[in-house]
């Protein structure tokens, strides 16, 4: 194996990440993407999408060479001994992973297995439904390179586990690795370039087979989706009861050594790339397999109905959504990306446009991406203030930092009416007593709606 050389195909925030944290650690790293564009801007030390820190390390390893972009994947292959495939697996109709792209890459990257003399190996990072990896992923490996996994090339599903808006510290100081090996020579293979890329600060590793790896995977995603529908759950419980908030009980509970606080965070609901997607995958399998998916459902069933409590709010203290002004402060799905895929405000925006208000829309990071999927049915303002301007009501749908500067100063004589609803608990709610603000904080105690 050509060692310290990497190849990466497919360049999404997994992919870029994956490549930029490599190679800021000496690891030569070849990139590969079928979008020109976005090659191009990696070429140039840009990062593609926005994530802290990631600019910086594509700026550092572009000019010292070790992260190189390639027009073709053979190029990369060829002069590298790992594989890594991160490419996308959206949602079908039915909530099944799209495994096209994978499969486009399975055998891209067989095809070049079969000019090689040497050993290579593949590392599949791509999120895929259990058995994939020595199923139809395999199959279609040995079938373009006409070599047998084993003896000629080995193979690892790796799952990663970073978030968005902290992606590069996840990737560089993660709590554990997961390796799925086909073979004990394939995990101690991936093992070794996690040695080179942590050092002494390898964190623990977990070795098991492709098939539980993918399991950890969607388990992993699941369980961590179900906590914020579970404590939105108890939100909604809250604000029925006189003195209820709902960041205490999370304190309390999360201050259990077998619960832990991460995650316990009430509010709009979650959203991205990667946790709705890989919730309907799940289920899917349950399904395909004639298992009945009950938690999964309610998982999904609550996050759901968050935005919907808010519209239902927002109808109650404004009488009428149709004809209002609602300003949404707040796109990406979460503060420190600019992502806004399945994003709960996304979804709210349109909820309310459907229903006839007039919205406008600021996030500090999305706007350009938040405007491709609403276009001119909303107003995508560039501050703070132009958004609220003649606002009937405002929503805090994201929780950026620079919103929790929010003061009734800064919104009188801006806004038109008197509502603020605080889907994210970013606001200090003594700040707005007796301001002549009607302030409503999801899962705290709402009077008016208490019955």
């Amino acid at each position: 194996m050509k060692a310290r050389a990497v190849t990466v195909i497919g360049l999404g925030y997994v992919g870029v990440v994956t490549a930029a944290c490599l190679s800021s650690r000496g690891v030569t790293t070849y990139c590969y993407d079928i979008d020109a564009e976005k090659l191009s801007k990696i070429r140039n030390g840009e990062a593609p999408i926005y994530e802290p820190g990631l600019e910086d390390l594509l700026r550092a390893t572009a000019a010292n060479k070790t992260l190189r972009t390639i027009d073709d994947p053979s190029e990369g292959i060829a002069n590298s001994g790992y594989t890594f495939i991160t490419v996308g697996t959206p949602s079908l109709s039915d909530g099944s992973a799209d495994l096209s792209q994978v499969f486009e890459a399975a055998e891209t990257v067989g095809k070049c297995l079969g000019k090689l003399d040497g050993r290579h190996l593949v590392v599949l990072r791509s999120t895929v439904p259990p058995g994939t990896t020595i199923g139809p992923f395999l199959k279609r490996l040995e079938e373009a390179s006409g070599r047998k996994c084993g003896p000629d090339f080995g193979l690892c599903f790796n799952p990663e586990f970073l978030r968005e808006g902290s992606a590069v510290e996840d990737t560089l100081n993660p709590d554990r690795i997961v390796i799925g090996c086909v073979d004990q020579q394939s995990g101690e293979e991936l093992l070794s370039l996690y040695r080179v890329l942590h050092g002494e600060r390898l964190p623990p590793v977990i070795m098991t087979t492709p098939t539980n790896a993918e399991l950890i995977k969607y388990a992993n995603n699941a369980f961590l989706a179900m906590k914020i529908s579970f404590i939105n759950m108890i939100s909604r419980l809250c604000e029925k009861l006189p003195g209820g908030d709902v960041d205490e009980v999370a304190a309390g509970i999360g201050a259990d050594k077998r619960i832990g606080p991460h995650f316990l965070k009430a509010g709009l609901g979650w959203g991205g790339s990667c946790f709705p997607k890989d919730l309907r995958a799940l289920r899917r399998v349950f399904l395909d397999l004639g298992l009945k998916p009950h938690l999964i459902d309610a998982t999904i069933e609550i996050n759901d109905g968050q935005v919907e409590w808010v519209c239902r709010l927002l109808e109650h203290e404004l009488s009428t959504i149709r004809g209002k002004r609602i300003a949404i402060l707040g796109a990406a799905f979460k503060e420190f990306t600019d992502d806004v895929r399945e994003s709960q405000a996304v979804k709210l925006a349109n909820m309310l446009i459907s229903s006839g208000a007039s919205v406008s829309i600021f996030d500090p990071a999305a706007a350009h991406n938040v405007s491709k999927i609403v276009g001119r049915r909303a107003t995508i303002a560039t501050t703070i203030d132009e958004c609220v301007k003649d606002a009937d009501a405002v929503v805090i749908a994201t929780p950026w930092p620079i919103f929790r500067s929010l003061t009734p100063d800064k919104l009188r004589g801006k806004m038109r009416g008197k509502i603020i609803i605080d889907a994210r608990r970013v606001l200090d709610p003594k700040l707005f007593e007796s301001s002549g603000f009607r302030l409503i904080v999801l899962g705290s105690y709402i009077e008016s709606h208490s019955k």
